[in-house]
């Protein structure tokens, strides 16, 4: 099921929500505005959806066929309850939000008042650059919907040029946690890396760590899952 060409309205406009609503916009989606009134999110939005317009939530929910929740995770429960006793979701609207933690159960307050909810989260790293609509094309959405709208929202990830994988609710955890691990430990240890050559004067840090990185991410990914001992690692 392709959806049809949609009116977008982005409710945060970080990283995540900038790139999807340029690779929905992308898609011949229509982003009606952007929901922030954080000044540097504003710019951001700016470049890479040119003459977007930020507007108030609430006006966005009204007018948009698909509404984009790309807001940290622990707001989302408080949003979504928030505009149902506003009474702002309607009945056969899309509300989507992009919280690796959740499934559409924390949209329940919107499908009540008849939305239909999807979950879409981007498993990748965003720098809120057009560097990330590359990074889209090789990257997977964990996907979760009702049984008859799931085919919308394979059918959106796909328009933005990623691979959905539908994600169970029992298994969100694991998902999350496995997603998680693998971005915030990387991080830290480029970080940490980084800082050692650094210290003993080393200018181009960068430089050195990121073939040595990408060698063994490369490696790990082609061996697969293995049980390793922590203290192998070190001794190697």
């Amino acid at each position: 099921m392709k959806p049809q060409r949609l009116s977008v309205g982005i409710i945060g406009a970080g990283p995540v929500g900038c790139v999807l609503g340029r690779a929905l916009a992308s898609a011949g989606h229509i982003i009606i505005g952007i929901a922030s009134t954080d000044e540097r999110n504003l710019e951001r939005a700016d470049a890479l959806m040119p003459g977007v317009k930020a507007m108030a939530p609430h006006d966005l929910i009204e007018l948009a066929d698909l509404v984009l929740i790309a807001i940290p995770d622990g707001e989302v429960a408080g949003f979504v309850a928030g505009a149902a006793a506003a009474g702002l979701w309607r009945q056969g609207q899309l509300v989507a939000h992009t919280a690796g933690k959740f499934g559409i159960e924390v949209l329940q307050p919107a499908s009540d008042a008849g939305a239909i909810t999807l979950a879409i989260h981007p498993a990748m790293a965003f720098t809120g650059t057009s560097i990330d609509i590359a990074h889209l094309h090789e990257s997977f959405f964990a996907v979760a919907a009702p049984n008859i709208a799931l085919p919308i929202a394979q059918a959106l990830v796909i328009e933005m040029g990623a691979e959905p994988i539908v994600i169970e609710p029992q298994n969100r955890g694991a998902y999350f946690e496995a997603v998680s691990v693998a971005q915030n430990f990387s991080a830290m240890i480029v970080n940490q890396s980084i800082g050692l050559l650094e210290g003993i004067g080393i200018e181009s840090a960068r430089g050195v760590i990121g073939p040595v990185i990408r060698s063994s991410v490369d490696a790990a990914l082609r061996d697969g899952h293995v049980d390793v001992d922590p203290d192998e690692l070190l001794e190697q």
